[in-house]
């Protein structure tokens, strides 16, 4: 309870509706840091992390925190063992627009 919270969170406006707001200001140990609009290298960081909950984590049972991060290191492992890389589908044209489009979005809300 002592220690401050910090929240790595996306850029979208739910984060930043008055509710969220006045909640942050009655809890200040918790602090949001938002990502960059378009941070597509950290949207990869993100799936990934959703990849080892969905196939690790998820539905696991665990009686430790160092059990936990076993299971996480032994996720990492295999994968690591055969990696596969990340093969865009789109082309640069296609991510842009749809930037823009995001970028656009965003921006009217605020």
């Amino acid at each position: 309870p002592g220690l401050d919270l910090h929240l790595v969170v996306d850029n979208y406006a739910t984060h930043k509706t008055p509710a969220v707001k006045r909640w942050l200001k009655a809890h200040p140990r918790f602090h949001l840091h938002f990502t960059p609009t378009s941070a597509s290298w950290l949207n990869m960081v993100e799936r990934f992390f959703a990849e080892i909950t969905r196939n690790r984590i998820r539905r696991g049972a665990f009686e430790s925190v160092a059990e936990l991060k076993r299971a996480i290191m032994e996720y990492l492992e295999n994968h690591n063992a055969a990696p596969k890389p990340f093969i865009w589908t789109k082309s640069a044209g296609e991510i842009l627009e749809k930037v823009a489009r995001a970028k656009q979005a965003l921006e009217s809300q605020h």
